[in-house]
C-alpha cells in the first residue's frame, strides 16, 4: 500500500507542469554546479588528507564528529550526524578501534548498542588535523567574501529545510 502511494507521488511529480521552463533550466544548472563544486572541494580535501595524514575523507569525518563530542556518541547518532548508514560507519570504527584512535563500549541499557568515543591518541591527532583542515577550507574559499558566504549558507539551509514533496 505504501509503495503504491510513493509511486503515485513520484508519478505526479514527473508530470508536474513547469511554470517557467527557463527558470527550471537554470535550477538544473544550479544543481549541476553545486555538485561539481562539492566534488571539486571534496577531491581537494581527499588528496590533502591522504598526503598529510594517510587518512580518507570518511575516516576524517568520523574522527571529527567524535572529536567534537568527547563524551562519545552512539553508533546510530554518529550515522545520523554523518548522514550515512550504520554499516558504513561500522567498518571505519572497527579500523579506528584497532589503531587505538577510538574506543567502543557496550551500552548498559541496550547490549546491542555501542558508545564510541575518541581516545587521547585520537584526540591528539584530530587536534592537529582539524586545525589544518580548517586552514585548507579557508584557503579553498579565500576568494569568497563574507556577504556571499552568508547568502550561500542561507540558500543551502533553505534547500535542506524545505519540506519533502
Amino acid at each position: 500500500m505504501r509503495l503504491r502511494r510513493i509511486k503515485q507521488k513520484v508519478s505526479a511529480m514527473t508530470v508536474r507542469d513547469i511554470k517557467d521552463p527557463a527558470l527550471a533550466t537554470q535550477r538544473v544548472r544550479l544543481w549541476l554546479q553545486m555538485l561539481k563544486a562539492v566534488r571539486h572541494v571534496e577531491g581537494n580535501l581527499r588528496e590533502r588528507l591522504r598526503e598529510k595524514y594517510a587518512m580518507t575523507l570518511p575516516r576524517f569525518d568520523v574522527m571529527a564528529a567524535l572529536h567534537a563530542a568527547p563524551e562519545g556518541m552512539r553508533m546510530s547518532e554518529l550515522s545520523k550526524q554523518l548522514v550515512v548508514s550504520n554499516g558504513n560507519v561500522t567498518g571505519v570504527i572497527e579500523k579506528l578501534v584497532s589503531e587505538g584512535l577510538v574506543e567502543r563500549e557496550n551500552q548498559e541499557t541496550d547490549r546491542r548498542a555501542f558508545l564510541v568515543r575518541i581516545t587521547p591518541k585520537g584526540k591528539a591527532l584530530m587536534d592537529e588535523a582539524t586545525a589544518v583542515h580548517r586552514g585548507w577550507i579557508d584557503e579553498i574559499f579565500e576568494e569568497i567574501g563574507e556577504p556571499d558566504i552568508a547568502r550561500a549558507i542561507s540558500i543551502m539551509m533553505d534547500i535542506r529545510h524545505k519540506p519533502h514533496l
